[in-house]
């Protein structure tokens, strides 16, 4: 096949909402149509015995959230489906943000009884600033929830995107009857499967006295008066406005019950856009071009805890990538070679000898590489946009076995480098603090380090307020300020300095007392 013809068939997605809207839920479904698992898991169920295929991490398995993205590739119809699942909860939202950069569209999820809440807002105002397409639907229709026009105005208010439904539910609840599908004019009788597929019903005329006999007349007459009042409020769906992001497409189901995901795949595979260009600090780059480029946009420490291994995600932007190639490593300046590149279901992995734009590759990596960084053919180019962030909490790591200080200082180390947390160690008295966005994410390192490095460490409340990188074009001045603060002063894991200011207005003194030094508050920092 061609290189055409690969962007062509490739469809790369991230899945979206807020804590318990049914991502993963959905994902499992989407697995199962795909025929890349037999029996879809649940979240937490006890009679389903499977757990959620893409949280397969043993912390996600307890507590029934998702922590960590998950990256999974299958085939449907003929099309290379390449799905993200993103951690719903704020706590994790960095690893979402991140993602968002390697996809090139978006399905958001909206739990129908509860609309749209506080993290589907953020998340869409990321969407937002780069235009990524997005695709809604509005999950647990077997569930009494509010009325679906209600929903749509909510949608179209809280998240400023004109919308255009897709489906339309007959009923929800315990009286749900099913979808109609809008778009290709066929229904679906709902009939509760937990974890198998079934097909549907197809009506070519609503008016026909079929639909009267299958869903009782007067659901039937309720949903010709919604398909008439939606044909006449909402304008035709144009796919050019969703690939702009300006209109987001609306279908209806329940993913727990398997039901109108079926709908929402054919339609998506559709209408979705392939492998799109991208950005970076020289020119732009299409996805066509016959030299390999691609970005790092996550790395996870041990996906295999047997082997203690990091595999670095890659986003392939342009031409081919093959495994066992000399790449130029743009911000080392040097080349690096991958001899095991592999694909992804979840935790299970294949080697992959080559991969196209749109494909997620992971990379084995020792130490090379780090979130942000560009592979390319040879030419020196910076893809842009990967988000960094300060942290907002910090709390000093209490080691609680001297045993096993060892341990637990790799396993703080390659945690690190997943950048989720980030380590500073204080010049006197050489104490560490972790800092993070989310308080959340000291349990998930508490848990991984004793698990996964069986090293027991307690964390312990600081009072700081910024962590700071200090740099100066003086060294002299520079020197003066490290004296005169070094109480305060602390390196990162890359050796850089860090001033750790206690609060905003100490801050500022500390500022104007200081001119020549320039704070800087991420430590990707040109001076």
């Amino acid at each position: 096949m061609t290189l055409e013809q690969e962007i062509a068939k490739r469809r790369t997605f991230g899945i979206i909402s807020h804590p318990d809207a049914g991502k993963t839920t959905l994902t499992e479904k989407l697995l199962l149509f795909g025929g890349a698992i037999q029996k879809a898991g649940a979240v937490k169920s006890s009679k389903i015995k499977d757990h959620a295929r893409s949280d397969w991490m043993e912390i996600e398995k307890q507590r029934g959230i998702s922590v960590a993205t998950s990256v999974m590739g299958f085939n449907y119809k003929d099309i290379k489906i390449n799905l993200l699942d993103t951690p719903g909860h704020q706590d994790f939202a960095e690893d979402t943000y991140r993602t968002l950069t390697a996809v090139d569209s978006v399905i958001m999820v909206i739990d129908c009884v509860k609309g749209v809440e506080a993290q589907t807002e953020k998340l869409m105002e990321v969407c937002r600033m780069r235009s990524t397409p997005v695709l809604c639907f509005i999950n647990k229709l077997d569930r009494e929830g509010r009325d679906p026009f209600e929903l749509l105005d909510e949608v179209e208010e809280k998240l400023s995107i004109k919308v255009r439904p897709l489906s339309w539910p007959i009923s929800m609840g315990k009286t749900f009857k099913g979808v109609y599908n809008l778009y290709e004019k066929t229904l679906q009788l709902f009939t509760a499967s937990k974890i198998t597929v079934e097909e549907g019903i197809e009506i070519s005329d609503i008016h026909s006295k079929q639909l009267d006999e299958l869903v009782g007349e007067n659901y039937a007459n309720q949903l010709r008066a919604d398909v008439e009042l939606i044909e006449g409020v909402y304008p035709e769906f144009d796919v050019t406005d969703y690939l702009e992001g300006k209109v987001a497409p609306v279908f209806f189901g329940s993913a727990v019950n398997n039901f109108g995901v079926k709908e929402l795949l054919d339609t998506f595979i559709r209408i979705a856009p392939p492998p799109i260009p991208r950005e970076t600090t020289v020119r732009e780059v299409k996805p066509d071009e016959s030299k390999f480029t691609g970005f790092i946009f996550k790395i996870h420490a041990n996906m295999d805890p047997k082997h203690r291994n990091r595999i670095a995600f890659l986003r392939v932007c342009s031409g081919k990538f093959e495994r066992a190639t000399n790449y130029y490593h743009v911000r080392q300046e040097k080349g690096i070679r991958f001899s095991n590149a592999t694909a992804f279901m979840a935790q299970d992995r294949e080697t992959v000898d080559e991969a196209w734009p749109g494909d997620i590759v992971g990379l084995y990596d020792t130490g090379n590489l780090k979130i942000g960084d560009t592979l390319t053919d040879g030419e020196k180019l910076i893809y842009t946009g990967i988000p960094s962030f300060s942290p907002e909490i910090f709390k000093e790591v209490i080691n609680k076995d001297a045993m096993k200080t060892k341990q637990l200082e790799k396993g703080l180390l390659q945690l690190m480098e997943e950048g989720v947390a980030q380590l500073f160690t204080y010049e006197l008295g050489k104490r560490k603090v972790v800092g993070v966005v989310g308080a959340l994410q000291f349990e998930v390192i508490q848990f991984r380090l004793k698990n996964e490095y069986s090293a027991s460490a307690e964390f312990a409340g600081q009072n700081i307020y910024k962590a700071c990188w200090i740099s100066s074009k003086d060294p002299k001045k520079l020197n003066e300020f490290i004296d005169s603060k070094q109480r305060h002063i602390a390196r990162d894991k890359d050796d850089k300095l860090v001033f750790m200011a206690e609060s905003r207005a100490w801050l500022q003194m500390v500022q104007d007392n200081f001119p020549e030094i320039n704070f800087h508050f991420t430590s990707e920092f040109k001076d």
